[in-house]
């Protein structure tokens, strides 16, 4: 088939690629020249797994990128919409991209086409799109408008849509629903997965993907629905993190339990500093506003997000109840990305809690696998945070160690050297990468989200230190002010 991708974020990107591995002829169409010249030398402009293979593999021949969206529109029979829908001030998303390329569609279709929602969009858009197409020209029976919803995770994204859990196709009429069937063809009859270059995913044995045939209006709710409930699971299991702490319980046992229920699962119930991204907090205030408009009540929504909000701060305290004052402390972060496997900070809780201490009066030493560049970028050259070159660098004199991302490598490291590192041996983990047992046999003061502290017999010792500490750095501010 041949297909249109606009946009070339996370979405557009990796769709494009796979609907290029799929077989299909695919044009990426971005407005930005710069990231547009950077694709078609081979760059990948973002830290996903198995991406740069698929660009190599098919950029020149099934894949190319242009920024001639008319051209794009009359070469191709699918032209998925994949720009973003940011959140404005009210929670509302904003669907300026989606309309003016809805117009820029518009005036180019000269045959029947099908118009794909791929961005997260709320209800009502694909009426919208199809409104706004026919006042700018497009003849009523050259194009249907379709949700097809993503469920990509960044960091597993190429994995996530070629043994996808389930395609979502919301399409209002038979013809529309059929072309856009056919581009996932390979997938639902599970020929793909018979190809010896096939990129390796989650399942073993037979494979066929499984294609749910919706409504456009359901679709658009499909999406907003599942991360709204995602983003609910993981605020649950925080909510209960501060009960265990409160009562002395240990969160991981309580995890355990509940999550071998068949009707609840393990997946999304792990405890830590809250959920960010480009996805759970824009979609979650976007469903919630949908709600709103159309007076339904949704209070769980403002709940969930106010949990995630007070799971930041509690962290914080957590930091201040191991050093006992914050000002002047030089801290080493371990993770600034909103998860492992991507480079992606937007509203990452790393990001967030690092701007509280900053504020506090803390020196910042900052490691992350993938996520330097952009971090550099997000705090600016006269920031007081400064970046390592790994993990061992960054601990290197510091007053703790604080863990913001979950990252495999973190979980590695020798516990013997952190504390040799540390100035004092002091880990506040926000994502629970660590064994409480292991901690405490190596000789180190921890605290974890929901789990009883590890405090060494030397906490006597290391609290008459931070007092000390504390008392010079108050004498030195005052003199300076003086």
């Amino acid at each position: 088939m041949r297909i249109a991708v606009v946009g070339s974020g996370y979405v557009g990107l990796v769709a494009g690629a796979c609907f290029a591995e799929l077989g299909h002829d695919v044009l990426l169409v971005d407005n930005d020249e710069h990231k547009l010249a950077a694709l078609k030398l081979g760059e990948c402009p973002i830290h996903e797994k198995f991406l740069p293979e698929l660009l190599e593999r098919h950029r020149g021949k099934r894949l190319d990128f242009t920024g001639d969206l008319a051209d794009a529109v009359r070469h191709s029979q699918l032209i998925f919409i994949a720009v973003g829908t940011p959140p404005k001030d009210d929670g509302d998303a904003d669907l300026s991209y989606v309309e003016s390329v809805a117009q820029g569609i518009a005036g180019a279709i000269d045959d029947y086409k099908v118009v794909v929602e791929k961005s997260t969009v709320p209800v009502y858009t694909n009426s919208w799109v199809r409104k706004i197409m026919l006042l700018n020209g497009a003849p009523a029976e050259l194009f249907d408008v379709a949700s097809n919803p993503e469920f990509l995770r960044e960091g597993t994204a190429v994995a996530d849509f070629l043994y996808p859990d389930r395609i979502v196709v919301g399409a209002d009429t038979d013809r529309c629903a059929q072309l856009l069937a056919q581009a996932y063809g390979p997938l639902t009859d599970g020929s793909y997965y018979k190809n010896p270059d096939a990129i390796p995913g989650p399942v073993t044995g037979p494979f066929q993907a499984h294609l749910i045939r919706t409504s456009a209006k359901s679709a658009e709710l499909i999406k907003h629905a599942s991360n709204a409930f995602l983003a609910m699971k993981i605020s649950f299991i925080n909510a209960v993190a501060s009960v265990c702490e409160a009562v002395g319980a240990d969160v991981e046992q309580v995890r355990e339990g509940i999550g071998t229920d068949s009707r609840i699962g393990r997946r999304f119930l792990s405890p830590g500093v809250g959920y960010g991204g480009s996805c759970f907090p824009k979609d979650l205030l976007a469903f919630r506003s949908v709600a709103r408009e159309n007076g339904c009540h949704f209070g769980l929504l403002d709940e969930t997000a106010r949990v995630n909000e007070e799971q930041r701060n509690r962290f914080i305290r957590k930091v201040r109840k191991a050093l006992w004052t914050l000002k002047g402390k030089k801290l080493a972060v371990l993770g600034l990305a909103f998860k492992n496997g991507t480079d992606d900070l937007r509203e990452s809780p790393a990001v967030g809690i690092i701007k509280s201490l900053l504020k506090e009066g803390c020196a910042i030493t900052a490691y992350d696998p993938a996520a330097m560049g952009r971090a550099a970028e997000e705090f600016g050259p006269n920031s007081a945070v400064r970046f390592a070159h790994g993990p061992y660098e960054a601990l290197q004199g510091a007053d703790a160690c604080l863990v913001l991302t979950e990252w495999e490598d973190f979980a590695a490291l020798d516990l013997a050297r952190i504390k040799q590192l540390l100035r004092y041996p002091i880990v506040v983990d926000g994502r629970n990468l660590f064994k409480p047992a292991a901690m405490e046999e190596a000789g180190l003061h921890y605290y974890s989200i929901g789990r009883p502290d590890v405090v060494g017999a030397h906490s006597a010792t290391v609290t008459s230190a931070l007092k000390e500490a504390a008392s010079k750095n108050e004498a030195i501010s005052r003199n300076e002010a003086a």
